[in-house]
């Protein structure tokens, strides 16, 4: 008995250095671990672009997306926006075309429509093409080539290789000795480095031009098969030239052509406006719950308010730790948890409640009895909460749905701790060993007052 109101102690002071760690994390000015609110809640603007996939082929689209996804992350962050949120978006969920690919960009802070668009900048697709046999006549009549058509015919003059955006890794510049002219290295991936070795080793000789939306950047000549992934661009490269040209290189590998088909803007006040009916439903339901809970089981009711609070202490702890960016949808997924974190309780109280009934049964015995007998619902109902959370994460497509999905699923989890090891730590340590009739009555539930058939146990 002592050990465990030892241990209770523990787990109050534990929950109250979570609470001071969250209060402090949040009013200190440059937090390393303050609240991250999505742009419905902090203001922002959002941006969709649609992918154009009909040169991918169907079993290559979900990681040209992905390579998408990480290529325009890499572009804002040059940028200095903080914590984008770029996620990927398909299915008929937001479109009739169920094959429709899109890429959702949110940024936060960024209220200025032009200036988010300026900070991803114009999003060229990188391509790697080798010049015709009939090149030399192409280029021969570009003198009496109006300038509209001058990018056109170069582009035509060279065709298609397989190579682009989606294989290269990275472009820095470089020096050479004591050549005081600079070069700039190109590194593939894996997939990249077999087929730019392939293309080397059958194209000596020839030039591989290198377009940015079309426009022809550079146009090296292959001197000899390139194998490892890394070759040299070389060339009268000023250290101007050299690094722009690295620069284009790196944030101008898009794997697939995109087109902005949305904005949307939401001001901070609005998104204050609706954080603060957010936290104002967060403290209307833990206050209703909670009187509930200690009118209804009284004494194990005082226990669940306080496992409650340490639930809601430890998922807030979660948000920040991880981080969790925080939604509209998101915190609607938290308030719907902490009503179904009582669920645990509960069962377990109305169980307690049955073998209470039970004669000659020691009072622990009928607490222990009464948490063992509720935890398979308990286990059940849970286990199928959280896989409806995962299906609902990973099968969306959506950010809405799918930052209502994550605060719900991690919600579920932690309640189950709260449930079973707070409560029936807590409970266990206030329940004497020898009660009076008044403390078996507190003990009970519900509005039925008559003394219960429990024995005493020394």
């Amino acid at each position: 008995m002592l050990k465990t109101r030892i241990i209770a102690v523990i787990l109050l002071l534990l929950g109250t250095g979570l609470g001071y760690f969250i209060y402090s994390s949040e009013i200190a000015e440059n937090s390393r671990f303050p609240f991250r609110y999505g742009l419905d809640l902090d203001g922002g603007t959002h941006l969709t672009y649609r992918a154009d996939t009909s040169q991918v082929s169907p079993q290559e689209v979900d990681s040209a997306m992905d390579s998408l996804r990480r290529t325009i992350e890499r572009r804002i962050n040059v940028f200095g926006v903080s914590e984008p949120i770029i996620q990927v978006e398909k299915g008929s969920v937001f479109s009739d075309n169920a094959d429709e690919n899109r890429l959702s960009v949110e940024l936060p802070g960024v209220t200025d429509i032009d200036q988010a668009i300026d900070a991803i900048g114009k999003t060229p697709v990188l391509e790697f093409r080798l010049a015709t046999d009939s090149s030399a006549d192409v280029f021969a009549s570009l003198a009496s080539t109006t300038p509209e058509e001058v990018n056109k015919k170069i582009y035509e003059a060279y065709e298609h290789t397989g190579l682009g955006g989606s294989q290269l890794q990275k472009s820095q510049i470089s020096f050479n000795g004591m050549d005081p002219n600079p070069l700039v290295l190109v590194t593939f991936n894996s997939d990249g480095s077999k087929l730019f070795e392939e293309i080397t080793k059958n194209n000596i000789g020839k030039q591989l031009g290198i377009f940015l939306d079309g426009q022809l950047l550079s146009s090296p000549v292959i001197q000899q098969e390139i194998a490892g992934g890394t070759a040299q661009i070389s060339g009268n490269f000023t250290p101007d030239d050299a690094k722009v040209l690295a620069q284009d290189l790196n944030l101008g590998a898009l794997p697939l052509p995109i087109e902005l088909i949305e904005t949307q803007t939401v001001g901070a006040s609005l998104g204050r406006e609706t954080l603060d009916k957010s936290i104002n439903a967060f403290y209307l339901a833990f206050i209703i719950i909670s009187i509930f809970l200690i009118v209804w089981y009284r004494i194990p009711g005082v226990i669940a308010t306080i496992s409650l609070l340490a639930y809601v202490l430890i998922t807030f702890a979660v948000f920040k730790l991880i981080p969790v960016t925080l939604t509209s949808s998101g915190l609607a997924g938290f308030i719907l948890s902490v009503g179904m974190a009582v669920d645990a309780n509960v069962l377990i109280f109305e169980r307690m409640k049955d073998e209470f009934k039970i004669k000659n049964k020691s009072f622990h015995d009928a607490i222990h009895d009464g948490f063992k007998r509720a935890w398979p619902p308990i286990r059940d109902g849970n286990l199928s909460s959280l896989f409806s959370a995962i299906v609902m994460y990973w099968l969306s497509g959506t950010a809405l749905v799918q930052g209502f999905a994550l605060v719900f699923g991690l919600g579920v989890l932690t309640s189950m701790v709260s449930a079973i090891i707070i409560s029936k730590t807590l409970l266990f340590a206030v329940s004497p060993n020898n009660p009076s009739k008044l403390i078996k009555t507190l003990f009970n539930n519900g509005f039925n007052l008559k003394p219960n058939n429990l024995t005493t146990k020394n």
